[in-house]
Formats: C-alpha cells, sequence, structure tokens
C-alpha cells in the first residue's frame, strides 16, 4: 500500500500504522479512509494529500 504526504504540513500517512487516534486502524489504504477524515497534524482534507512515490 502506498504512503500519503500531506502537502500543507509534510505529515505522512503510512497504512501500516493506520491513524488509530483518529479511528482509522492499521492497514487501512487511503482510499479507504473516510472523505471526512483531516491531516491529525494541520487539519487538511484528503484532497491535500499526495501519492509519495
Amino acid at each position: 500500500m502506498k504512503k500519503y504526504e500531506c502537502d500543507p504540513c509534510g505529515y505522512v500517512y503510512d497504512p501500516v500504522e493506520g491513524d488509530p487516534d483518529n479511528g482509522v486502524e492499521p492497514g487501512t489504504a487511503f482510499a479507504d479512509i473516510p472523505e471526512d477524515w483531516v491531516c491529525p497534524v494541520c487539519g487538511a482534507g484528503k484532497e491535500e494529500f499526495s501519492e509519495i512515490e
């Protein structure tokens, strides 16, 4: 699964780790995160993230 970086702040969403503090279980692909999820660091929406090669 691919990692995604928050463009405004640089936070990296790693699907292996998920974001359990905000209800996203480890192993959750970025595409499967709820649309209302926001960056846990700066609050940016999913549309502000870019796939990391």
